[in-house]
């Protein structure tokens, strides 16, 4: 508009979007963070529950990716002594406080534990150091609920174990990567996040991430759904400041996936159509390369970048090596130009197992830089503080830069990029893969 208001809606995600010149002027923009404490030494790997030395701290571990002479290695269902005697790279552990429970599942379905997890559950108990871990961490978790230490310390240790099978067949799961600093961070502020992976680092965080999606499916035949999102720091509704993604079995699809699935019966080629193709008439590509493809997208909550793959499969994990690579560059491309000050949200979406529709694997990243409030909840409005020009134009210098030191894969950048109108292979998906 004549006064530069940018007003924008997006018909897949439904929602109008307004951004006023001078918005981020306000003082929750503009005022200054304070000087971060500095890092005790003695503490650089003990900060949070997730820290390698706090180990005992977290549930018992499901799967963890060691480097052993060179060589990644994946290890499953350790005892609690091997898993305190050396670090993993990334590990995977149950959440503390499930957002659907073991109950759920249980009381709605009557499911039934695997064989394998049930010795796994057996083995630990049996380990006396085992049974003492899972002491330790049911008391951390009534602690957390409220609960006095007299109470704790009043229940009975048979009870307290009878509260341990979410640990071993609950179908809410972390997966954490090992540092909390980068490598020789001085002060509090200097944290590792996606961005601040090598691009070979990242991509093993993917792949680990989307084996523990094909685990939660194996385990519980009645989840439809998996929803798997990062929330990068506490502004984002991270509980701790240490990198992690979550995954959620789901009994449903979800409002958005639903929602998403009956547009594209009607307009098959709607993610082409309304997202890589818009933002290629519109110059909003931000980077591509043969396997995925960054824009700066319209009609949401947040500033966001969308990363669309091209893969004509529809869901991560039947994706090839070279395709979830190809979307593992992109994204970690686009953390590294953003910065770990940047507050933001990273949420998956992609084709449900038993949806006869397909959907492109495809990836936002919400910056969590506004706060909607009254305005927002009276008028279905959100307003945000950048225009979608301005969020391409922090990034794409980032990314040259961030490319001529190496610091990311090769791609195409900007201008460079190809933008190849219905890039998206999403439409010649077989039915033979579902």
């Amino acid at each position: 508009m004549p006064d530069g208001t940018e007003k924008h809606f997006n018909p897949i995600t439904g929602t109008e979007v307004w951004y006023i010149p001078g918005r981020k002027d306000r003082p929750i923009f503009t005022q200054k963070t304070q000087n971060p404490g500095e890092i005790i030494p003695s503490d650089r790997e003990s900060v949070c529950n997730f820290c390698p030395q706090n180990y005992f701290n977290t549930p018992p571990e499901k799967v963890r990716l060691v480097r052993k002479n060179g060589i990644y290695e994946y290890q499953e269902k350790l005892s609690i002594s091997d898993v305190l005697s050396h670090t993993a790279d990334f590990r995977c552990i149950p959440n503390l406080f499930e957002i659907v429970t073991l109950d759920y599942w249980r009381k709605n379905y009557n499911y039934q534990f695997s064989r394998i997890n049930e010795k796994f559950q057996h083995e630990y108990l049996a380990d006396p150091v085992g049974r003492n871990h899972i002491v330790s961490i049911i008391n951390l978790k009534l602690s957390y609920s409220g609960l006095s230490a007299d109470e704790i310390s009043a229940m009975p240790v048979n009870q307290k174990l009878a509260m341990a099978d979410p640990f071993f067949h609950g179908c809410h799961e972390l997966i954490v990567p090992r540092r909390h600093f980068i490598p020789g961070a001085q002060n509090l502020s200097q944290l590792a996040s996606s961005g601040e992976f090598s691009a070979d680092e990242h991509y093993l965080y993917f792949d680990f991430t989307i084996r523990s999606i094909e685990r939660i499916y194996r385990n519980n035949r009645y989840v439809r759904y998996i929803s798997v999102y990062q929330n990068w720091r506490k502004d984002a509704g991270a509980s701790f400041d240490h990198l992690h993604k979550q995954l959620v079995g789901l009994d449903e699809w979800g409002i958005s996936i639903e929602h998403e699935t009956t547009m594209v019966q009607q307009y098959p080629n709607l993610y082409n159509e309304y997202g890589v193709n818009f933002a290629g008439y519109n110059n909003l590509v931000i980077c591509e390369n043969l396997s995925a493809i960054a824009f700066v997208d319209l009609g949401h909550s947040h500033p966001t970048v969308a990363i669309y793959s091209k893969s004509p499969s529809c869901q991560p994990w039947r994706h090839t090596e070279q395709d979830v690579r190809g979307m593992s560059d992109i994204v970690h491309a686009v953390h590294s130009a953003m910065g770990a000050e940047i507050s933001c949200n990273e949420e998956w979406y992609y084709m449900p197992k038993d949806s006869p529709t397909t959907i492109p694997w495809h990836i936002f990243i919400k910056w969590r830089v506004n706060t909607p409030a009254g305005f927002e909840g009276g008028t279905k409005i959100f307003v945000v503080p950048y225009s979608l020009y301005e969020v391409r134009d922090r990034l794409v210098p980032r990314l040259f830069q961030l490319r001529a030191d190496g610091r990311i894969s090769q791609m195409d950048i900007a201008q460079e990029c190809p933008v190849k109108p219905n890039s998206l292979a999403y439409v010649t998906h077989s039915k033979h893969d579902l």
